[in-house]
């Protein structure tokens, strides 16, 4: 029975969607057989839940009318992901995330039953979630997000206030595409008609936000942590870095760090190309690649990543000699 209920559970869900589902249609849908069909809406039955039949070839299961299935019934694979889903929205940086998630959590056990009850709080007292290495700082008012993600859902413009860091703050129209989260802020990305050009915009400097009328497209296949990703990377530095790679564009996109910069399919083979403003960090990251590489500009990088070798080579004799001392 533990292993159908999610099954049990969904067919639920179809019968609720639908006024009526013959056993074919509920097995297709559910991936089991006719027979398979007839267990789950007996066990329906067996926990109170009124299911109609109508008898023959063709005969079809329906909920009895005016029954409501109640507002949130939970498997235990859907506990679980709620409730991990909980702790790790305190880390997202939102204002009334630590007080939300409590209420939210408590809404959630009194609608459980006492068995799923007690797991979602083993969960909520035991698990601890690592926070992003950049903690969300400053924290951003969790309506403007709202707003911003209806407005890339419905594809309609809007008229934001942003305050940049430094600089006068201006008034701007946005297409938003969408918003991603990355190194422990929020940013919204989209068509911004100042610029004429794609842009992405840090929520937490977004000072009012104002719905329009106007409606907008946004391009198909458009990947905003994508975008995220290589417009933080090109962002101008006092070095410009690029690196050959000897591995695969797959396998470099696993070992290097997120914003390591934009990769480059070329003759000679895959190349790295970044910018940084502290080189002794980046040769840090380069030292800590599983595979081989070269460094084609700059040569002060060269020389860092040299540096960075002779200190590591250097500790083990280090820490000999101390204790030949003692």
């Amino acid at each position: 029975m533990a292993r159908s209920t999610p099954r049990i559970l969904s067919a639920l869900e179809l019968l609720q969607a639908r006024e009526r589902m013959t056993g074919a249609e509920l097995a297709a849908q559910l991936g089991v057989d006719r027979r398979t069909v007839r267990r789950y809406m007996t066990a329906l039955e067996e926990l109170g839940v009124p299911i109609g039949a109508e008898r023959g070839r063709d005969g079809a299961y329906f909920l009895v009318a005016g029954y409501k299935v109640p507002p949130m019934m939970f498997s235990e694979e859907e506990a679980l992901v709620l409730s991990l889903g909980l702790l790790a929205a305190r880390s997202l940086g939102l204002t009334s995330a630590s007080a939300a998630t409590a209420t939210a959590q408590a809404k959630l056990e009194r609608v459980m039953p006492a068995r799923l009850k007690r797991r979602a709080r083993a969960i909520h007292e035991t698990v601890a979630l690592e926070p992003a290495r950049q903690r969300p700082e400053p924290l951003i008012d969790g309506s403007v997000l709202e707003h911003l993600s209806q407005a890339a859902q419905q594809r309609t413009r809007v008229r934001v206030r942003y305050q940049p860091a430094s600089g006068q703050g201006s008034e701007r129209e946005l297409d938003p595409y969408g918003l991603g989260f990355r190194g422990g802020r929020w940013y919204v990305v989209g068509w911004c008609h100042q610029r004429a050009a794609l842009r992405s915009f840090r929520v937490d400097r977004i000072r009012h936000l104002e719905p329009l009328q106007a409606s907008f497209e946004r391009p198909a296949g458009f990947d905003v942590m994508r975008h995220l990703t290589t417009s933080i990377a090109s962002l101008p530095r006092a070095q410009t870095i690029e690196v050959w790679l000897d591995t695969s564009e797959d396998v470099a996109r696993q070992e290097l760090f997120p914003a390591a910069g934009v990769l480059e399919q070329t003759a000679a083979g895959l190349v790295l190309h970044s910018q940084a403003d502290d080189l002794a960090w980046f040769a840090r990251e380069l030292a800590r690649l599983p595979f081989r590489f070269q460094i084609l500009r700059p040569v002060a990088l060269t020389r860092a990543l040299v540096a960075h070798a002779r200190r590591l080579t250097a500790a083990p004799r280090r820490r000999a000699a101390r204790k030949s001392l003692t």
